[in-house]
């Protein structure tokens, strides 16, 4: 063993702006999580709304409407606020990011530079893979300026304001970490291996677990090896990391064969409505009325979201320059999918802007009935692209 866990030991094993909200919480209301479920609530709504402005400045208000109320019966969304997880509050942080980005791209203004910078700090803090984000804000700045939707000017500033403003606020938890580790680099928290040794063993390919292409506790596939590394605080946690990546690899060069397979599995559970994990509360409280409804609702709501999303993915390419972040999003979410496991949870992130893809797929609908319904000789009017192309 390198080392045994005290309770006050200083860890890196978990991002810090999830556990410090619920902490203010606590310290204002008592140990209570009605309250900090009560304010995942309110995050949840602001998803809706943020769901909602979007859609309003690509499409209409009309079409924003059904998008937000989509959003607010859509159990993709809302299931999470129930569970004391982060999902919730990256999603709504995410959207946020994603929403400011483009308001930046529509509007040029340094302010949104400054929104985008700050929520993307607070991201990288709600989870250690939020600073994959700051790769897609440099590509997305590439397309914009080459595609002559913003200046090449706005573009460069864009990108250096939002990364000096995100890489500023997780650069105190950063030397935090490099302190209570005992000089060792670690961004924001580990956790790789331990997502990895879980996800790739045996046990994810067996029929005889409801956990087959998912992910499993490492204490059942490498028993050894946890108890190995089993209480260790930060200085050793790397160690820990590393060696739980080491087994995993190991395991996929001996499974070599298996990795297409498997592979699909990830993306199948990605896509698959929910998952067995029992501490969702629906499945920890299944005889509950309200249970049974939202089980039901997330059977029947979630295909229909699916394929109106991957519609509205086909049907939208005239709104690409407005939609171009959300397909950089989609494109990291599957790859992580992919990498990782497959699962509802690793889908979270990205409903809220299925909802924006299905609003799309209305909206093409709609168009379609009133060009019908309107005289051969007069046109439909789209509204000019932003940026300094049209302005």
């Amino acid at each position: 063993r390198l080392g045994t866990r005290h309770a006050d030991s200083s860890t890196a094993g978990r991002a810090p702006v999830w556990p410090g909200v619920i902490a203010i919480i606590y310290a204002l209301s008592g140990p209570r999580n009605f309250f900090v479920r009560l304010f995942l609530c309110f995050i949840g709504s602001g998803t809706c709304a943020l769901v909602y402005l979007w859609a309003k400045d690509i499409f209409s208000r009309r079409i924003a409407l059904v998008a937000g109320i989509i959003a607010a019966i859509y159990p993709g969304l809302f299931i999470y606020d129930g569970w004391l997880y982060s999902e919730s509050l990256y999603t709504f942080l995410l959207l946020a990011f994603s929403y400011s980005l483009y308001l930046v791209q529509r509007t040029s203004k340094r302010r949104w530079m400054i929104v985008s910078g700050v929520l993307l700090g607070l991201l990288s803090l709600t989870r250690p893979n939020g600073l994959i984000i700051l790769v897609l804000v440099f590509l997305w700045a590439l397309f914009a300026a080459r595609a002559k939707i913003i200046f090449w000017r706005t573009a460069f500033e864009s990108v250096a304001l939002i990364a000096f403003l995100a890489l500023a606020i997780v650069s105190p938890w950063t030397v935090r970490n490099y302190v209570v580790s005992h000089h060792q680099f670690i961004p924001v928290a580990t956790g790789d291996g331990i997502v990895l040794l879980g996800a790739y063993n045996d046990l994810v390919l067996s029929d005889k677990t409801p956990f087959k292409g998912l992910w499993t506790r490492p204490s059942l596939t490498s028993p050894q090896l946890v108890r190995a590394y089993g209480g260790c605080a930060a200085t050793c946690e790397v160690q820990r990391d590393t060696a739980y990546k080491h087994q995993a690899a190991q395991w996929v060069q001996s499974h070599i064969y298996d990795m297409p397979y498997l592979l699909s599995l990830h993306m199948l559970k990605m896509w698959t409505p929910t998952t067995p994990e029992a501490d969702v509360p629906m499945n920890q409280f299944p005889d509950r009325t309200s249970s049974r409804i939202v089980a039901g609702m997330v059977e029947y709501l979630s295909i229909p979201v699916f394929i109106l999303a991957a519609s509205g993915l086909l049907l939208t390419w005239r709104r690409w320059r407005h939609l171009m972040f959300i397909y950089l999003i989609l494109l990291l979410s599957i790859g992580q999918c992919l990498f990782f496991y497959g699962s509802s949870r690793f889908r979270a992130p990205i409903e809220p802007m299925l909802i924006l893809l299905g609003a799309g797929a209305v909206w093409w609908i709609t168009q379609k009935f009133a060009d019908r319904r309107r005289p051969n000789n007069q046109s439909e009017r789209i509204p000019k692209e932003p940026g300094h192309a049209t302005t």
